[in-house]
């Protein structure tokens, strides 16, 4: 017998309890729940009240924890709207797809006059051809005549919408009790839905002390600072403490993102660009500075023409993977800058990665906040006189090999190895960010100054 999938779509901007309950209720009746948050509709402008990284953020921290129910981002890091008789083929290999609409939407069904028939793509095929699972509030009525051909009606008599919360927050009215307290906590440190621009710096404080702690097991500085934290480990963190050096925040980054909880480092190696010098260990209500750092989404494009993505902090970069120079093509926002690109390799780095290999590779180190990329080379013959390049945040970057057969490439995605590739693309995430936070007297700058101002 199928699985059958409950696709739970929508704006959810922001996402509030009744979301969270929404879909509790269908995961109680369906062998999953994937929840789809779109991107820019021309029907729904307020889908661009706050940028999409805040909303991706709040969704994964909504329906955290719940059993069967998954969140989908694709939407809203490709920036576009994907319809629903197309969400529908895209899951239809993983089982049974039930669609799950409001029973607002299928009113007038019965004449062919419902919201799904008149103002959906393909809607009276997707009507006649799909599955329906239909949320009927009270206040609504349902005529049976009106339902799809196959529907399932859930009783979901839960008050809440995301238009109400936008407007209690605008207005500065109470609404923490709408949404779940986490995203109540992330709304107000960065000020969403007030008509300003969102804070990407901002004051963390911890209400409890429910740690997750990623320490470096071979250092034995590490290991000890990390049995002090033992017992303040939940699954369900509020922060992450990463104890060791710049490579163990990395990988805590790379793999616990999705918890949208803010890394606190605690320096056990060297330099530490990411993490305090000073051993803490009691967070609650202490006032952190916070930094919250855009991740890179990587696009590669294998030889035998299969993409790949991913995710990167510090950088991504392409590297000869014969004896013979690689020729690159490279291109920004889709405009050629280099023909031919002559050298070992090209890199592009966050701020974040500015003091990695971007900088053994003779870029200029800048400050962990600041709204650029990078653009360097690696080993560059022609052209001879090209210096590493700094663009603007919102850049996007292709490198492609010109000679795939003869020159082919290798790329990197925070050093982790995607094979030979025929191009990669990078550009800053629309989904996925890191959120650092520091003690109050932690000076970034100082840490940066002693690279560039070397002592004799």
């Amino acid at each position: 017998m199928a699985r059958t999938i409950a696709l739970f779509g929508g704006s959810f901007n922001p996402p509030g309890v009744h979301h969270r309950q929404l879909a509790a209720l269908l995961a109680a009746q369906f062998d999953e729940v994937i929840v789809v948050p779109c991107g820019p509709r021309p029907d729904k402008s307020e889908n661009g009240s706050v940028d999409p990284i805040y909303r991706a953020a709040m969704v994964d921290m909504t329906f955290c924890g719940l059993k069967r129910v998954r969140v989908e981002l694709f939407d809203l890091e490709a920036s576009t709207y994907t319809p629903h008789y197309l969400l529908r083929d895209r899951f239809a290999n993983e089982g049974e797809i039930w669609l799950a609409v409001g029973s607002d939407l299928i009113q007038g069904g019965a004449a062919g006059a419902s919201a799904i028939q008149r103002g959906w793509q393909q809607g009276t095929r997707l009507w006649h051809e799909g599955r329906f699972v239909v949320l009927r509030r009270a206040d609504q009525p349902l005529c049976e005549a009106d339902l799809p051909p196959q529907a399932r009606v859930v009783e979901a008599s839960l008050a809440g919408s995301s238009q109400e919360l936008r407007s209690r927050i605008f207005h500065g009215q109470p609404y923490e009790h709408l949404v779940v307290p986490r995203v109540a906590r992330y709304i107000e440190r960065h000020a969403l839905y007030r008509g300003v621009p969102a804070r990407r710096d901002a004051v963390f404080r911890l209400k409890e002390q429910r740690l997750l702690v990623v320490h470096d097991e071979r250092n034995p500085e590490a290991v000890m600072a990390a049995a002090r934290l033992e017992n303040s480990n939940t699954p369900e963190p509020e922060l992450v403490v990463v104890i060791g050096g710049d490579g163990t925040m990395l990988r805590a980054i790379r793999q616990h993102w999705r918890l949208r909880a803010p890394f606190y480092g605690v320096n056990a190696g060297h330099l530490g660009f990411l993490l305090n010098d000073d051993p803490q260990f009691e967070f609650v209500h202490e006032e952190l500075v916070l930094h919250q750092v855009p991740l890179l989404w990587v696009e590669t494009e294998g030889v035998d023409g299969t993409c790949r993505e991913a995710v990167a902090f510090n950088d991504c970069w392409v590297e000869r993977a014969t004896g013979q120079a690689a020729w690159i093509e490279v291109k920004v926002n889709g405009e050629q800058r280099l023909p031919q690109l002559v050298a070992d390799g090209a890199l592009v780095a966050t701020a974040a990665g500015s003091t990695s290999y971007a900088r053994a590779m003779g870029a200029t180190p800048v400050p962990l906040n600041t709204p650029v990329l990078l653009l360097v080379g690696s080993n560059v013959l022609r052209p001879h006189s090209w210096r590493p390049a700094v663009l603007p945040l919102g850049s996007q970057i292709e490198l492609t090999t010109l000679d795939p057969v003869k020159r082919p490439l290798q790329a990197y995605v925070d050093g982790v190895s995607y094979g030979d590739v025929r191009t990669l693309r990078a550009r800053v995430s629309n989904i996925a960010a890191a959120e650092l936070v520091f003690a109050p007297g932690h000076d970034p700058a100082a840490k940066l100054a002693r690279i560039q101002f070397p002592e004799l």
